[in-house]
C-alpha cells in the first residue's frame, strides 16, 4: 500500500463528509470534516492542548486523526487496492472496529477467528488469501448496507447513506480492478455517523408469552365449563347455552395461542436478522 493511496482515499472520504453538520438526529453531533467534537476534544487532550471547537480544526490535525484513528487502525497499508479505502471509509462513518466486522462476515470461511472487529494477523492472512477482492468489496458494502438499514436513523439518513455506500462500493471495485476510480461526491445525510448504539430493538416476545398464556387458560377454562355441561345435560335449556360459550370460548382461545406462537416466531426471526446485520455475534 503506498501512502498516495491513502491520501487519495482520504480525498474521496472528506468528499463524502462534507464540511461542517450538527444535524440533531446525528449520533456524531457536532462535526467538521468528518471528525467530532468528541474525537476532536480527545486528540486536543492527547497534545495537551486546550479545547476548542471543532470548526477550527487545522489541516494538519484533520490528517493526523484520520492517518492515526482511522487508517492506522484498520491496517490500511497492509489491505490490497480497494479494500483499505472501503475498510477506511467505513472506519470513519461507523467507527473502526464496526468496519472490521463487516470485513470480518465478509471474508467468509477464509476468515477463521472471531469477529471482535480487530484487524489481527488473522484478518490480514484471511484478506491476502482472498484472490477475489472485487467480489469481496462488494460482500463488505452489502454488511455495512445492512447494517445502517436496521439503525434507528435510517429513516432519515437513509437516502444519504445508500448513495455513499453504492459510490464507495464503485470507487473500491474500480481499484481493485485497476481501473480509475471515480471522484466522490457529497449526499447530504450520508455524512451522518451510523453507530450499533442506535440500532433497533429486537422485538419483545412478552406479547407473544402473555397471548399464549391466556390462549391456554381460556382452554382450561372451556374444559371445566364442558364437565360442568355435563353435570348440567339433565337441565336442557342451560345445557344449551353452556355448550354455545364452549365453543365461542374454545375458538377463541385457541387463536389466542396460535396467534401467541405466530407472534414468538415472527420475535424470533426478526431478532436474527436484526443480531445478523448488526454483527452482534461478535465477541
Amino acid at each position: 500500500m503506498t501512502a498516495s493511496r491513502e491520501q487519495q482515499s482520504l480525498a474521496r472520504v472528506l468528499a463524502h463528509e462534507g464540511a461542517y453538520s450538527n444535524h440533531p438526529a446525528d449520533p456524531g453531533g457536532a462535526t467538521m470534516k468528518g471528525v467530532t467534537q468528541r474525537v476532536y476534544d480527545a486528540y486536543r487532550k492527547s497534545k495537551k492542548l486546550a479545547p476548542r471547537s471543532v470548526k477550527s480544526i487545522t489541516s494538519q490535525e484533520l490528517f493526523e486523526i484520520y492517518d492515526r484513528q482511522y487508517w492506522d487502525a484498520v491496517k490500511g497499508d497492509r489491505l490490497p487496492a480497494g479494500v483499505d479505502y472501503v475498510v477506511f471509509d467505513g472506519a470513519v462513518n461507523s467507527g473502526p472496529k464496526q468496519s472490521i466486522i463487516w470485513l470480518q462476515r465478509a471474508l467468509g470461511p477464509l476468515y477463521k477467528g472471531r469477529l471482535d472487529g480487530v484487524m489481527g494477523l488473522g484478518t490480514v492472512a484471511a484478506v491476502q488469501a482472498c484472490n477475489d477482492h472485487d467480489a469481496l468489496i462488494g460482500r463488505i458494502c452489502d454488511q455495512r448496507l445492512a447494517f445502517l438499514q436496521h439503525l434507528k436513523t435510517w429513516p432519515v439518513f437513509g437516502r444519504g447513506w445508500s448513495s455513499r455506500v453504492a459510490e464507495v462500493r464503485s470507487i473500491g471495485q474500480s481499484w481493485a480492478t485497476g481501473l480509475t476510480p471515480r471522484a466522490a461526491s457529497f449526499v447530504d445525510g450520508g455524512q451522518a455517523k451510523g453507530f450499533i448504539e442506535d440500532a433497533k430493538a429486537a422485538p419483545s416476545t412478552g406479547p407473544a408469552d402473555a397471548t399464549t398464556g391466556a390462549g391456554a387458560g381460556g382452554l382450561g377454562l372451556s374444559g371445566y365449563l364442558y364437565d360442568l355441561q355435563n353435570q348440567l345435560s339433565p337441565f336442557s335449556y342451560t345445557s344449551e347455552w353452556i355448550g354455545k360459550i364452549i365453543v365461542v370460548l374454545a375458538i377463541a382461545s385457541a387463536l389466542l395461542a396460535i396467534g401467541g406462537l405466530a407472534w414468538r416466531w415472527y420475535a424470533n426471526r426478526k431478532a436474527k436478522r436484526l443480531a445478523a446485520a448488526l454483527g452482534a455475534d461478535a465477541t
